[in-house]
């Protein structure tokens, strides 16, 4: 992996390529934002440009060198890599990091550590981070992930550099998939729900995503004419299917169903979702009104809002579904 291969997120790796290029590399950096996976990628890619032997040179690694090697093989002695034990990252992981940096180094040169889910640290880990990020017993260059770099310390967050990430848009995340091969109709539901094209490909390979749009596909045609009763028997099928826990994805889906209801009125049609059902869609976007299906996506977001205030799963969907019929 190079910092160039990463999908989008052009910002994060224009700065980073030009700490390596300028030789201003920091001792701190702090990877924040809804990039997903990037985050990771990205924090790979940049120590092992940092320990290539023409990283300085190339703004990233060259992949050919001993040093990239031993990277990619994941037994490079001056690069480490720890995560959460459980829930949180312990006090007890930040002292055997310490203790790692304090023998020589296999290179003579910088060591580096990579702490996922930084947000994740007990006060005691933050507070034993702090004292490592202001002393480090060998010249060391840290990168913390966290989604969210307000819920790091303060005093954390002052001595890192802050390394935006954002959440790719599903245009070009299909466009990333489609060079892959990649961009089947799930995987375009997939692209509007993922921050990034890795993470649409896993979803889109999912099992119970498949059957979750093809319940949507489903409910979402039988909701045109027909009664309640015939919904709820419908949606009974869902639990009966073990989907019960991936209702929020559901809801997700509906509200990109609709939405494409409404592309059609205005016609928008590049931009729906359900390609594959572009020809029912067609057909019945114009039995209802637009404000129909814009009052049918509002439902959605606030089924959404029920399941997060632990409403039950059943009864949610349930009411969702007669509430769709005229």
């Amino acid at each position: 992996m190079s910092l160039h291969a990463i999908s989008g997120q052009e910002t994060a790796k224009r700065m980073l390529g030009g700490s390596l290029r300028g030789g201003r590399v920091s001792h701190a950096y702090l990877f924040s934002g809804p990039g997903g996976g990037a985050r990771r990628r990205a924090a790979d890619a940049f120590a092992k440009a940092l320990l290539c032997e023409r990283g300085a040179e190339l703004g990233d690694a060259c992949g050919e060198c001993l040093s990239c090697r031993k990277v990619e093989h994941g037994n490079h002695p001056d690069l480490q890599a720890i995560g959460p034990d459980g829930a949180s990252i312990k006090i007890e992981q930040i002292r055997e990091l310490q203790k790692m940096f304090s023998y020589r180094s296999g290179t003579s040169g910088r060591k580096v550590y990579i702490i996922d889910e930084a947000d994740k640290m007990t006060v005691q880990a933050s507070n034993s981070l702090l004292k490592f990020l202001e002393e480090p017993p060998a010249p060391a260059v840290a990168i913390l992930l966290a989604e969210n770099a307000q819920s790091l310390l303060p005093t954390i967050r002052s001595r890192t550099q802050l390394v935006p990430f954002t959440a790719m848009g599903a245009e070009d995340i299909l466009a990333d998939l489609a060079v892959q091969g990649l961009a089947t109709p799930a995987a375009r539901c997939a692209a509007y729900l993922t921050p990034g094209p890795e993470e649409c490909a896993a979803l889109a390979a999912e099992n119970w995503f498949a059957e979750i749009r093809n319940v949507v596909i489903q409910l979402g045609k039988e909701s045109i004419g027909r009664n309640g009763a015939s919904l709820v028997t419908a949606q009974q099928q869902v639990f009966k299917a073990g989907l019960g826990e991936h209702l929020d994805s559901l809801f997700d889906l509906f509200h990109l169903w609709f939405r494409d209801m409404i592309y059609v009125h205005s016609e928008r049609r590049e931009h729906i979702v359900f390609i594959d059902q572009l020809e029912f869609i067609s057909q019945v976007a114009g039995s209802r009104s637009t404000d129909y299906w814009i009052s049918c996506m509002s439902m959605t977001a606030e089924s959404k809002k029920k399941l997060k205030s632990n409403m039950n799963n059943q009864l949610c969907l349930e009411q969702f579904l007669v509430e769709l019929v005229p």
